[in-house]
Order: structure tokens, then sequence, then C-alpha cells
């Protein structure tokens, strides 16, 4: 076969891509596009299309065509083994197949194209082979870019060796009333002062950037210097994670994938936070099987109060206990127990001592374990079978407990290695696929009582047991254990306090095994 040119066209003719693989002008190849819809015969259902010159073999992607230009002469079976192929590359590095999506993904889809035909005529690779050959990894280049790095560290710091030695050495010309010591073997006294303003330029714009990083972080009081090299690890860390990104590697921030520990700090701080702050959070454990029997789940809960004025030191705090799942509950040493069994408030022992000031004190803390099915707040239904091409995967959820109000819900099913991206079907939300670490990550920005349910469906190669374990993260400003703080009051004279509140329920481990 001799293929002329791959292009991905509107319905309408216009060239989104396309890559020629023989001499064809600019003109020649938009006047073959133009002309290819008002050829096609909307009555029958072809896949080609011939004119005196050239053949058109096509595929219809949604609102695009993914079409190859070949010679009369060219096998027709080949073509469209061929054109499969190409229809295959594109969802691979396009999220969606949109005009859009399709321009910002040109470059990769050209150089894709070029791994498939040389000089008109296909290579014997697969899609697998496609996207290790694009992605052009290379040991050498490593290495190459590591020694240079290393270099040039290695030259900043010997800039900074000797700026800092002229900037002493001006600094004890000043002292001892002599004249500065200059560049290059000037000798005269203006000579002097422009040398010794340089050194002091140098030092400064070499410094800067070097006060900059050592910026001092709390920490706390240590014999040792263990503290030192944890940071230095974290700026090790940082390094890497620089490389990554100055390569083209998209480095996941906490909304797709979200590490539980990191969702804490999506949630934005209260607007308004009063001289009397609470802060309520739960963490949730929850164990599932495929099937549907819940093996384990605890929510852990902590009220912390913190108080910033002295004079609203000796309050209590009414809590408010709805619970009627079983929490137990345990309040700080020096809480008076009997006070809060008896009235639900919160209050030290010593009714004449303040909390302390400006510090998170953990004043009650819950917790409830539970294999009680009921109890799952969203429940995860996950359902491959098995197909002809692979596994077809039918997943949805359901939320449970209607006073919730999960945000940033992100349900991550792991995929098969090797076997390219998933054909999504129906979806409520959005999706993302992540080649590198293999997973399909479902995101819904809110799941509430008004969007209590959904599906996602999509086909892929592999076998059932692939798709698991499947995890969920997601955050919530609603607790759930029902206790909440009513009020908070003087002990003396019970009057009312202005406080502010802070609730937040995270994800520790939600797994479906």
């Amino acid at each position: 076969m001799v293929l002329l040119a791959a292009a991905v066209c509107t319905k309408a003719g216009k060239a989104i891509v396309s890559r020629q693989f023989v001499e064809m002008t600019r003109t020649r190849i938009e006047g073959l596009l133009a002309a290819f819809p008002k050829l096609m015969n909307t009555g029958k259902q072809h896949t080609f299309v011939e004119t005196e010159s050239v053949r058109y073999v096509y595929q219809p992607m949604e609102k695009l065509y993914m079409v190859l230009i070949t010679t009369k002469n060219s096998n027709i079976l080949e073509d469209l083994e061929t054109l499969r192929l190409f229809s295959r590359v594109i969802p691979e590095y396009c999220r969606a197949l949109e005009e859009t999506e399709i321009s910002d993904h040109c470059f990769d889809l050209i150089f894709a194209f070029d791994e498939i035909v040389a000089l008109g005529y296909r290579e014997n690779v697969n899609l697998a082979q496609i996207r290790t050959f694009t992605e052009m990894d290379s040991h050498e280049e490593k290495v190459f870019r590591a020694v240079r790095e290393t270099q040039e560290r290695e030259a900043k710091a010997e800039m900074r060796r000797k700026a800092k030695e002229l900037q002493q050495a001006r600094r004890d010309a000043e002292r001892q009333g002599k004249k500065a010591p200059g560049f290059g073997g000037f000798g005269s006294s203006g000579s002097s002062s422009m040398s010794s303003n340089a050194a002091a330029l140098i030092t400064e714009n070499i410094m800067e950037p070097e006060k900059t990083k050592s910026a001092p972080m709390p920490t706390r009081p240590s014999g040792s210097n263990k503290a030192l090299k944890l940071g230095a690890k974290g700026k090790e860390v940082d390094n890497f994670v620089d490389k990554l990104k100055s390569e083209g590697e998209t480095i996941v921030t906490p909304a797709a994938g979200k590490r539980p520990s990191e969702v804490a700090k999506v949630l934005p701080p209260p607007v308004n936070v009063e001289s009397v702050h609470l802060k309520i959070e739960e963490k949730i454990s929850l164990t599932c099987s495929r099937d549907g029997g819940l093996q384990n789940m605890e929510v852990h809960g902590l009220i912390m109060l913190r108080v910033s004025d002295d004079k609203v030191g000796r309050i209590r705090v009414h809590v408010d206990n709805e619970d009627k799942k079983g929490v137990q509950l345990q309040t700080h040493p020096n809480v008076d127990k009997k006070l809060f069994t008896s009235d639900s408030l919160i209050g030290l022992k010593n009714p004449e001592k303040s909390f302390p000031l400006n510090s998170d004190v953990g004043v009650l803390k819950w917790r409830l374990q539970t294999t009680d099915e009921a109890l799952i707040p969203l429940t995860i239904n996950c359902w491959p079978s098995e197909s002809g091409n692979g596994c077809d995967v039918n997943i949805e959820y359901e939320l449970q407990e209607d006073k919730l109000e999960l945000n940033d819900v992100v349900i991550t099913i792991p995929l098969p290695a090797g076997v390219g991206a998933p054909v999504i079907g129906d979806i409520d939300g959005d999706y993302h696929h992540d080649g590198r670490r293999n997973t399909l990550e479902w995101t819904l920005p809110v799941i509430d009582s008004k969007n209590k349910s959904g599906s996602l469906e999509f086909s892929i190669a592999g076998h059932p047991n692939d798709f698991f374990p499947v995890t969920v993260s997601f955050v919530s400003k609603k607790n759930y254990c029902n206790l909440q703080v009513a009020k908070v009051t003087q002990v003396d004279g019970n009057s009312p306090v202005r406080f502010s509140i802070e609730t937040s329920f995270l994800v520790d481990k939600y797994e479906i095994l």
C-alpha cells in the first residue's frame, strides 16, 4: 500500500491535524480534504470513497473523521487495518474527541502517526510499541542531565565562595583603613571602589536566593541535627518533583488521586475566626468486599478548642449528641466527665481555671467501629464482566447518608498494564486516564441528596480481577456522626460567647477489595 496522508478533520472537511507521508503541497491536501465530505453518500454506509486519483478510507469519531488518503491501487484490507490503528491512537493522547482537544495534542498525534507509517508504508508496530517509542525515554539522556546539573551546582557554589571571599576582603580592608582589593589587577582608588561595589553586588545577587531558601522553619528544639537531615531529604524530593515537571510530567495535586492525608488542605479555612474557635474533624477507614460485605469500618472524631482571648478562657461548650449509631465518647482528662455525662457540657474540672491560650486542645473524641452495611456512607458497586474483546466494566455509587455532602470525590479504578486507554461509555461526572500509573480516575465535584447515585461504563482488555481494589477519596464540610456544638457560654452567669466552628470529614482509607 502507499499511504499519501493521514488526517483528523471535521465533518465540513476542515483539517485539524494532517500528516503527509509523500511530497504534497498544503494547497493539494486542503483541497482533497475539502472535497471529502462532498463525495460521501449519506444514504449508504461505507468505510471508503474513491475519486479518479485517490481513495479516502475513513472512520467517524463522534463529530470528527479519521481519514486516510491512499492511492487507488493500495490494498483495501491493509488500509482498513491501518485505519483501525490510527483510530486507537487518538484516544490514547486525547481525553475527548473534540476539536480543541485534538489541537492541544497535535504534535503528540503527529509523532505517533510517524511511528505507524514511514514513507507511505505501514510499519509493523502495535499500540504498546507506539507508546514506548513516543515516550523516548533515554537512560543516557538522564545521566547527561544529572551530570550537567551537578556541574551547574558546583559552579554556583564556587561563585558563592568567591563572592564571600571578595566581600570579606573588602570588609577587612575597610576596618584597617586600606584600599579594597580590585579585580584583575586594577590598582587605582576608583577601580578599587568599583571592584568593591561589584563584589557587594555579586554577593547580594548570589546570597539573596540562598537566604530565601534557608528561611527559618518552625522546628522543635532538639539536641541533635536529625531535623536538618529530614529537611535535606525534603529538598531532594522537591528537586525530583521539579525534574519531573521539567520533563513534561503532570504532577497530580489533590483533585485527582488525592492522598487522604492531603485532603484536608483542600478545605478552605473559615473566613471569620472568633476568639473561641472549634474544629470538628472526623476520619473514616473502610474496607469492603466486592460482593458487598463490609469487612470493617472505623470513624474517629475529635473536637479541638482554641481560645485566643483570655477574657473568654473560662467557658463551657454545649454539645448536641443525637447519635444513634453507637459512638463511644471519651473526654480529655482535664475535662469534667460527670458534667459531660449528665448535661453534655465540656468544661474544666476546676471551673476557676481557663483553657490554654492560642493552642489547639482536644477536648472530646469519639470512635465508631462497625460491620453493619447500612452504615456505609457511600456504597460502590464495581461489576466487571468478560466479553469477546476483554472486559465491560460497570461501576456505580450510591449515597446512603442523605445529610452528607461529599466534595471532590475521586473513585480510582486500577487498569491492566499495556492495553491502552479504556473506551468510555455512559458516565456521570468526568474521568481521567493516567497511563503512567495505569488507573482510571472517576471524578465528581459533589455527591449529595440531589445527586445520590451515578454510574460509569467502560470497556478495556483484561480480566475481572484486574479492576480491584477500587479506592475512594473525598472531603466534606459535614461530619458523619450526629455530634454538633450548640453554643458556648461563660462559666460565670452562663452568658453566651461568640464562637466559630470548622467541620471536616476526611478519608483515611476507603477500599473495595
